[in-house]
Order: structure tokens, then C-alpha cells, then sequence
């Protein structure tokens, strides 16, 4: 494969809002990241790849965000949840293993009926049906961890494989795909960047930088990607960002700020993503 990848990590409703927030920053300054070949979505980035691929005006998605809550249902990740997300990490050696536990947190938690939260993550994006333009979106089987990459030729629902991508375990209920239970792409890596090798040139946005126990930080996967012989641009939340998005990624009520804050933060990007893309 060659041309242009644009890898875009989980990071909750304010991840969404960041990565709108850049590229419509970018867009500002000239430089239109929209047109690349290859889409890779985890969780956050599940939804504004989804956006990018099916033709929705980002301008117009970005106005949704500086807008309010819209139809978003709050939720912040209990102390109990996390602390068992943290123990099943230090735990796991492997990936699998650990989207296993995380799995079995997910199926045991109580949650909004997983049709509530079908709803939700559908208004998000208008267009329904997947682009011919090669879309992949990251998910992991809730039962054995088994990690699980969603693209149109895989006969299932965009919107069943994006809501499956953003089922933060402890948080939002695991969704039925074919007889099987996913989880959030991000249990395997938050941004899953491996997923563009072979492309000559990639933009890597990811709200999520850490990794640590099973995960592979996104720097990291940038560094691989430069190795193999990728031009990459790894842009994440500078300390404005940062400060915006606070200490819950799931709080709709932030969607306007981390936005804006995220276009403003883009005009510093500006220069070398034109570079990338020339």
C-alpha cells in the first residue's frame, strides 16, 4: 500500500473533539488532511475517521462540538473500574490477555442498555454507510481479547463497528456483533498506528499518549512506522489542550473547549503536515 494514512487514537468525547479541532485548524492554514487513502479509527478516533470517510463537511462536525453536548450521555470511569482496568494491565503480558480482563470487566459492569448507547454513538456521524475509501476501525473481542479490525468488506453495520470501538470497558456496555461482544479498539493501543504500515506518508493524531503494562505507546508506533521508511507527522494535546480536556476524556460539557482548543493548537502543526503532504 501507498499514498497517505491518517491515524486517528482514542481519547473519549473530548478526543473527538480534539482531533475535529486540528483538522479544522489545519483546514484554516491551508492544508486539507480530509483526502487520504487509508483511515484508521480507535475509539475517538473511530467516530472522526467515520466523519472523514463518508464525506461529512468537518466544519460542520467541528460547529456540533463548539455547540454543546448535544445528545452525548455523561459518564466518568469509576475509581472501582479503573483500578480493575490498571490491575488487569500490570497483570496481562500480552495484549490478549489483557483485552480478556478488560473484556470480563466490561460484560460484568452495569451500564445504559447497549441500544441507548447504539443511539448515541449513530448521531455522531449522519452517513450511515461505508465509504469505498479503505476505512479501518479497531475493536476487541469481550470474551477472548482477541484483537479485531473492522473494515467494509466484513459485512457489518459502520455504525455497530464504531459504537463497538468507543465500548469503554466499566463505562458503556459491550456491543453484539454477529453473536460475539467487542470493546474499545483502545484496549489494544490507543491509537493502533501499526495499522498504516506501508503507507509513505502518515498523520498520527492521538489524544491518548501513554502506554505502559500490554500497551505500545503511540510514539512508539510512530517511531516503527519512521523506521520502516514512513514519513510521519505524530501530532498530540499541547499544554492548552491538555488543560481543556481536564481530567475526564468523557465529559461531554467539554466537547466546546477541547475544539477550540484544538484549532488553535493546529496553526503550530501547520508548516510540517503541508510538508508531509506535498
Amino acid at each position: 500500500m501507498a499514498g497517505t494514512a491518517l491515524v486517528l487514537g482514542g481519547g473519549g468525547v473530548t478526543g473527538v473533539a480534539w482531533e475535529l479541532g486540528i483538522i479544522v485548524g489545519l483546514a484554516d492554514a491551508g492544508v486539507d488532511v480530509t483526502g487520504a487513502d487509508l483511515l484508521v479509527g480507535t475509539s475517538a478516533g473511530a467516530v472522526v475517521a467515520a466523519l472523514v470517510g463518508t464525506g461529512t463537511p468537518v466544519a460542520e462536525a467541528y460547529a456540533n462540538q463548539v455547540a454543546g453536548p448535544g445528545a452525548e450521555i455523561p459518564a466518568r470511569m469509576s475509581r472501582r473500574a479503573t483500578m480493575a482496568i490498571a490491575i488487569a494491565a500490570i497483570r496481562s503480558r500480552d495484549t490478549t490477555t489483557f483485552g480478556k480482563r478488560a473484556g470480563a470487566i466490561a460484560l460484568g459492569a452495569n451500564t445504559v442498555p447497549e441500544e441507548r448507547r447504539r443511539a448515541v454513538v449513530a448521531a455522531r456521524f449522519p452517513v450511515h454507510e461505508w465509504p469505498t475509501r479503505r476505512l479501518l476501525v479497531t475493536a476487541v473481542d469481550a470474551l477472548t481479547g482477541e484483537f479485531v479490525v473492522f473494515d467494509r468488506e466484513a459485512g457489518v453495520p459502520l455504525v455497530d463497528a464504531v459504537a463497538a470501538s468507543c465500548a469503554v470497558p466499566g463505562v458503556w456496555p459491550p456491543v453484539t456483533i454477529g453473536g460475539r461482544r467487542f470493546i474499545d479498539g483502545g484496549m489494544r493501543s490507543a491509537a493502533n498506528a501499526d495499522l498504516a504500515a506501508g503507507a509513505e506518508r502518515v498523520l498520527l493524531l492521538a489524544p491518548i499518549t501513554n502506554g505502559g503494562g500490554p500497551f505500545v505507546r503511540a510514539a512508539d508506533q510512530a517511531r516503527d512506522l519512521r523506521a520502516a521508511g514512513a514519513r510521519v507527522v505524530f501530532i498530540s494535546p499541547d499544554q492548552q489542550s491538555e488543560a481543556a480536556i481536564g481530567d475526564n476524556g468523557l465529559d461531554p460539557s467539554r466537547r466546546g473547549p477541547v475544539a477550540i482548543a484544538g484549532r488553535a493548537q493546529a496553526a503550530a502543526h501547520a508548516d510540517e503536515v503541508r510538508a508531509l503532504l506535498a
